[in-house]
């Protein structure tokens, strides 16, 4: 596995250990060292070539790559291409680890590379020489650590921009969930309750509640199914998005529980998303009037103003006391903000609870 992420170090290492071969085996070298210091110094090229496969995994490493490239030029190598092995070697370590692991034995290697250039300069008096050859390996170090410091954050930054989106979708399912699942089970709840009230009294009522019970069930199901497949991958058709154009199922559901609801408004063009958030204020709302507010009745108001959509959902219960910022109230906010609304959730004046939600119609 390393070896196929590394698999470029191969050809950089038949590079630098080749040239140097060829650069101080040749007989017409530019330093005139005998043919044993001449073997040393390509035994220490191969070595300090080898380090690179190394790096990845020790930082330290690249001190030994430092001191081999350092001795082979005091030892008196000729110019070639073992200047590369720091600069790829810097180039790794930037690619991989961050800036506080690599930078103190980067700057270690450097001196032992430089120290070695200044040993050999002094030796064939070429330091003027050895300081420009310093001085352009500095260079390319800093623009290798540069490319690979750039190439790192650009990777986390995709890996965080990844590990936002399954998080934003993780989000956007348990909502989902919440929103149908929960309302149809808050439904069931009060359906269940009137079926049991009015079990000796009243057959139609309780065959009317069982039946209420029995749909909202299934689409709570197919709800929760579709969502699950999302999660597992499974082949199941989504879950239609529900609209306003839906409002009289959702209205006739909550009163056959027991409670009013009244809707007034005739909104003239709502679509897309904002459509779907609307309906979804609307739910949220009526089943936190199930669940919580003990509530008689609940008026619906629907209202064109301009370029937006108010959205006003008013029951006569207990108020904000039974209401928290839970799951379905943040997520109602994030929706209706997601697309440049706005949603208040209050005390109504007189008692009860009162969401107001503003969206904008173009979105």
């Amino acid at each position: 596995m390393w070896l196929k992420r590394r698999w470029w170090l191969i050809p950089v290492a038949v590079v630098i250990s080749g040239g140097s071969v060829g650069a101080n085996l040749a007989r017409d070298g530019e330093y005139d060292a005998g043919l044993g210091a001449r073997v040393a110094v390509v035994a220490l090229a191969l070595a300090a070539a080898t380090t690179l496969f190394a790096i990845d995994r020790q930082p330290a490493v690249l001190l030994a790559s430092g001191a081999l490239s350092g001795g082979y030029f005091a030892a008196g190598g000729e110019n070639g291409p073992i200047f590369f092995v720091l600069v790829v070697a810097s180039f790794l370590l930037a690619l991989r680890r961050p800036f506080g692991v690599w930078l103190p034995v980067l700057l270690g290697a450097s001196a032992l590379l430089w120290l070695g250039l200044l040993i050999r300069g002094l030796r064939w008096d070429e330091v003027v020489i050895g300081t420009w050859q310093s001085i352009g390996v500095g260079a390319l170090v800093a623009a290798a650590t540069a490319i690979g410091t750039t190439i790192r954050h650009g990777r986390s930054a995709d890996q965080d921009r990844a590990s936002r989106i399954a998080t934003e979708e993780q989000l956007r399912m348990a909502q989902d969930l919440h929103d149908g699942v929960g309302h149809g089970l808050a439904v069931i709840a009060m359906q269940a309750g009137v079926g049991l009230h009015l079990l000796e009294r009243d057959t139609e009522a309780v065959r009317a509640a069982l039946t209420a019970i029995r749909d909202t069930s299934r689409e709570s199901l197919e709800a929760l199914r579709s969502e699950l497949s999302q999660i597992t991958g499974d082949a199941a058709p989504r879950a239609p998005r529900r609209g306003l154009a839906d409002l009289d199922v959702l209205v006739e559901r909550v009163q056959a529980a027991g409670v009013d609801v009244r809707v007034t408004g005739t909104p003239v063009q709502v679509s897309g998303a904002a459509d779907a958030v609307a309906y979804g204020v609307v739910q949220e709302s009526l089943t936190n009037v199930l669940r919580h507010a003990r509530a008689r009745t609940v008026s619906v108001d629907l209202q064109e103003q301009q370029t937006s959509l108010v959205v006003v959902v008013t029951d006569d219960g207990v108020g904000a006391v039974v209401h928290d910022e839970g799951m379905g109230l943040s997520g109602m906010r994030s929706r209706v903000t997601a697309l440049g609304g706005t949603l208040s959730a209050e005390t109504a004046v007189g008692g009860g609870f009162r969401v107001r939600a503003v969206l904008p119609l173009g979105s």
